[in-house]
């Protein structure tokens, strides 16, 4: 803990003590568990006014104590998503007392307990029935280890943009530089054209990147998708390999369905708005923010895929690997949490 920076009246007048019979500053700082400039602004005080009382402070009075401090912490805990006008008024109209803004967000009553302001994180929301699946799939797969992952071939789709907005962009900026060009990020919602992707990876190999040109039918995943991409695959990992998908309409659809099960292929009873669970959606990301840190960017939906195809194939395999061994721990948070999400 830091040093104390106030002394008490019985404090001030054992450091005075000490002084006059003969003990450092130094040492009485250490006794007193105080900072040393402390113990010689009090001797330098009492050297000139010969008193020991500390002078009036400057500064708005502390309008709240102890216990209002508590109940404007416990406000803030019930809804995270108060905001500080919200909070104002809500205590005022409990306790009678008007704090200002600048109290709720630079002082030190929600500080203390280490609440601050940020940006909420977004995620498919989750009904009880939603959690339940999640439950009764993670309990299912508890046990799995590394061969047991090992031997499953994660598939999914992603759509790319060639005019994005990350909100994680920050700039360094002055009062007033709110919008010059240097400090606006410029994004055009309806235009500049997109490319839909699919891909599969596994513990030892990947897919080839596939374009997906126009709605995805159920008929249109199997002529283009299954027979060509996952059937071959899971072939090649051997005995005991199995899809993971997510619940979309064209996985689900019964031609689909139909060829997966002449082919034998075993699919992961995956439950429902659980992108947390599915390792493939990281690369995704990872993929997305390169697209958007590439200088200059993609110029037309041609030159973009052949960049995401250049990404895909550049991610290590001792990366995908990490992801597939990830699997143990994002069970183990998902059965913590309930059901409810974690931080995948």
């Amino acid at each position: 803990m830091p040093p104390r920076t106030k002394l008490t009246t019985l404090d001030r007048g054992r450091a005075l003590g000490w002084l006059q019979d003969g003990v450092s500053g130094r040492e009485v700082s250490r006794r007193l568990g105080v900072s040393h400039s402390v113990i010689q602004r009090l001797h330098q005080r009492f050297q000139t006014t010969g008193s020991a009382v500390e002078r009036p402070r400057s500064g708005r009075p502390r309008c709240t104590d102890r216990r209002d401090d508590r109940y404007l912490q416990l406000l803030a805990l019930r809804n995270r998503t108060n905001t500080r006008r919200t909070l104002i008024d809500n205590f005022r109209a409990a306790t009678n007392v008007t704090i200002s803004r600048m109290t709720v967000t630079r002082g030190r009553r929600l500080r203390e307990v280490r609440l601050h302001p940020r940006r909420t994180v977004v995620r498919p929301p989750l009904t009880p029935r939603h959690r339940r699946a999640r439950m009764a799939f993670c309990r299912n797969h508890r046990r799995w280890n590394r061969q047991h992952w090992g031997r499953v071939l994660f598939t999914d789709e992603s759509r790319f943009t060639l005019s994005s907005c990350d909100a994680r962009i920050r700039a360094w900026r002055r009062p007033g530089e709110r919008f010059i060009d240097a400090c606006v990020q410029e994004h055009d919602r309806y235009g500049g054209g997109s490319v839909m992707v699919w891909a599969g990876f596994h513990l030892h190999g990947r897919t080839p990147l596939y374009r997906i040109r126009g709605n995805l039918t159920g008929m249109r995943y199997r002529d283009e998708i299954v027979r060509p991409q996952i059937i071959p695959t899971l072939q090649a990992m051997g005995a005991g390999a199995m899809l993971q998908d997510d619940n979309a309409t064209p996985h689900r659809a019964r031609v689909v369905q139909d060829v997966l099960q002449r082919q034998q292929i075993v699919r992961m009873n995956w439950p429902a708005r659980s992108p947390d669970l599915a390792p493939i959606k990281h690369l995704w990301d990872i993929i997305g923010r390169r697209v958007r840190e590439n200088h200059p960017p993609p110029a037309d939906v041609d030159q973009l895929f052949r960049f995401l195809q250049q990404e895909w194939t550049a991610i290590p395999q001792q990366m995908l690997q990490n992801h597939v061994n990830s699997m143990r721990s994002r069970i183990g948070e998902c059965l913590a949490a309930r059901g409810g999400h974690t931080r995948y």
